[in-house]
């Protein structure tokens, strides 16, 4: 006889509850049968997996180990279980998208919108990750779509650029260099600043330019994503650059927008997996979604061509 998921169940509710009384209240059963089981699970296992000492179940280290792998199982049961009502939530169609979680905040909503009031019966799923996370599952064929911010496509893809546009400082809405419609290089000397993570592609480019241009920042703060560079900015405790995007989706809120004169592009490339099938939802989403980042990057060409700042509704 094998070790049966209810041996599994049994022994999962038993480190639960500590007892054999408890356990059985969890499973609805009666606790003669829980010990039953327990003692089947240790004669098939060849584990002693409890200690009894005044009535008192202690479990031994080998219980704790079992109980990794145990939880690790159900960790995959109730990823099974989410599965399946995902697709019984979406039994009309789904279209599954990963990107970072900047683009969940910014690009998508809009376009999420429109696509919902073309397709109501279609379900939409997006998953928000970091890289390199977020290549690996659209290698992987995971996604109908993905949105990346570089150039280098993941193994097994196909990637068309979405959205070009300059990377734009943002300041406190009182800040003295606003007096200034463009900003050079040089006028970042000195000021304390709020940068992005080191291993951040676009921080790693400006941080070159600064280096050759021979300019001293005051790094005060740096943090990994462009949402927390404009909630320090917005404390006054420096100033930042970050794409346009960001910038756009925060300005107004004590922020304001200031173009460089040095341009540093933003990209944003929208990625097709080569050996997921396609669909017409998915073609109608992509199309969307070029719709989206063509508005958006004529507004971004607005300010730099303007040099001024902007306020939320543009």
């Amino acid at each position: 006889m094998d070790i049966s998921l209810r041996h599994i169940e049994v022994f999962r509710a038993i480190m639960q509850a500590g007892s054999v009384t408890g356990a059985a209240r969890l499973l609805f059963t009666s606790q003669p049968t829980v010990s039953r089981e327990l003692a089947r699970l240790e004669t098939l296992s060849g584990l002693r997996l409890f200690d009894r000492e005044g009535g008192r179940l202690l479990p031994t280290a080998q219980a704790l180990l079992l109980l990794e792998e145990v939880e690790r199982a159900y960790v995959g049961l109730e990823r099974i279980n989410s599965v399946a009502q995902s697709i019984r939530r979406f039994e009309h169609g789904q279209l599954s998208l990963s990107c970072l979680p900047l683009f969940s905040q910014t690009l998508l909503p809009p376009v999420c919108k429109q696509f919902q009031a073309q397709h109501p019966g279609i379900g939409l799923s997006i998953t928000a990750q970091e890289s390199p996370l977020l290549e690996e599952a659209l290698s992987a064929q995971r996604h109908d779509l993905g949105l990346t911010e570089s150039e280098h496509l993941p193994r097994g893809t196909q990637g068309e650029l979405l959205f070009c546009a300059d990377m734009v400082c943002i300041l406190a809405d009182d800040h003295p260099l606003l007096a200034r419609p463009r900003l050079a290089l040089a006028d970042f000397r000195g000021q304390d600043f709020i940068n992005l993570s080191g291993l951040d592609i676009y921080r790693q480019t400006l941080d070159e330019h600064f280096r050759q241009a021979g300019v001293d920042r005051r790094i005060v703060v740096e943090t990994t994503n462009a949402a927390s560079v404009c909630a320090m900015v917005r404390q006054r405790l420096g100033v930042a650059i970050i794409n346009p995007l960001s910038a756009m989706e925060e300005a107004g809120r004590g922020l304001a927008i200031r173009p460089l004169q040095l341009s540093v592009p933003y990209r944003v490339m929208l990625i097709r997996p080569d050996y997921r099938p396609s669909s017409s939802f998915v073609e109608g989403f992509s199309e969307a979604l070029r719709t989206q980042a063509k508005a958006l990057q004529e507004q971004v060409g607005r300010i730099v061509q303007g040099g001024q700042g902007v306020n939320r509704s543009g």
